[in-house]
C-alpha cells in the first residue's frame, strides 16, 4: 500500500476545530468536514498541497455534531467524493431527529447555551452507511486502514485506525484548554459533550491494545498513547453514563 501522510486542516483558530487529510499516492481521504461554510478554508488547505478538491475519494464524518459533519454535503457536491458515517447518526445527519448532547460538565452546560453547537447545517444521508459492528477497509481509497464504530462520543460515532499506527478519533477525546490549545495541548481532557465515558474509555484501551501510538482529533491534539492511556483510565474510574441518568439534552 502506499505511505500515507496526515495533515491538520484547522478549521477555527487555536486548533479548536480540526479537520484532517490522509494523504497517499493514491489520492486523499478528508476526516470530518468542519462547521458550515468550511468548503472554500479546506480547499484552501488542499491547494497549499498542490491538490483540489477532486482529489479527495473519500469523506469521512466521525459523528453528527454541526463541527464535524457542517460542510459535509458541500464538500460531496464539490469533489463527486462519498460520505461515510453510521446509520446510528443517521437521522442527526439528514436532520430528521434533533442532536441530542450530554454535557461533561460545568463547561460543557456553558457550551450548550451558546449559539455553536445549535448552528444548522444542510442535511444529507451518507453515502457509505456503516452498522454496529462494521470495520470498514479503506484500502480502495488508497489508504491501508480501517474505519471502526467507536460509540461513546454519540450513538455514531467513528474513528479512522491507519497501519501507521495513528488513529483520527473524532471527539473521542481533545486537549489543551478551551478544547483546542491555548495551552497544555499535551493534556486530554474530555470533550464538552459525551455520551458515555465508559464506552469511549473501552474504545481508547481497545486502540492503545491494537498498537496505536499517535491520536489526532477534532479538538488540539495530536496525543501520544501515555497520555490517552491516562485519560481513558480516569474515564474508567467514573461513575454510570451521565445520559442514562436524564442529563442529556437536546437542540
Amino acid at each position: 500500500m502506499p505511505t500515507t501522510e496526515i495533515i491538520r486542516i484547522p478549521i477555527l483558530p487555536f486548533k479548536t476545530v480540526n479537520a484532517h487529510l490522509i494523504r497517499s499516492e493514491a489520492g486523499a481521504i478528508l476526516v470530518d468536514a468542519g462547521i458550515p461554510g468550511s468548503e472554500r478554508k479546506i480547499a484552501r488547505a488542499l491547494a497549499r498541497l498542490g491538490l483540489t478538491l477532486r482529489d479527495i475519494k473519500l469523506i469521512v464524518v466521525t459523528h453528527a455534531h454541526t463541527d464535524h459533519a457542517g460542510s459535509a454535503a458541500r464538500l460531496r457536491q464539490l469533489s463527486g467524493a462519498p460520505i461515510l458515517a453510521h446509520s446510528a447518526d443517521a437521522d442527526f445527519f439528514s436532520r430528521k431527529a434533533p442532536m441530542t448532547f450530554c454535557p461533561t460538565g460545568r463547561v460543557g452546560r456553558l457550551f450548550f447555551m451558546t449559539p455553536f453547537p445549535h448552528q444548522p447545517y444542510e442535511g444529507f444521508t451518507p453515502d457509505i452507511m456503516m452498522k454496529n459492528g462494521d470495520a470498514l477497509s479503506l484500502q480502495d481509497f488508497g489508504v491501508d486502514g480501517l474505519v471502526r464504530h467507536t460509540a461513546g462520543h454519540t450513538p455514531g460515532s467513528i474513528a479512522v485506525e491507519l497501519s501507521s499506527q495513528d488513529a483520527l478519533v473524532g471527539d473521542l477525546v481533545a486537549s489543551g484548554i478551551l478544547i483546542g490549545g491555548i495551552a497544555f495541548t499535551g493534556h486530554a481532557i474530555r470533550p464538552p459533550f459525551e455520551d458515555d465515558p465508559q464506552a469511549v474509555a473501552r474504545e481508547l484501551n481497545r486502540m492503545l491494545q491494537g498498537g496505536a501510538k499517535r491520536f489526532y482529533m477534532g479538538h488540539g491534539g495530536p496525543l501520544e498513547a501515555s497520555e490517552v492511556l491516562r485519560h481513558a483510565q480516569s474515564l474508567s474510574r467514573m461513575a454510570r453514563d451521565p445520559c442514562a441518568t436524564g442529563h442529556a439534552v437536546y437542540e
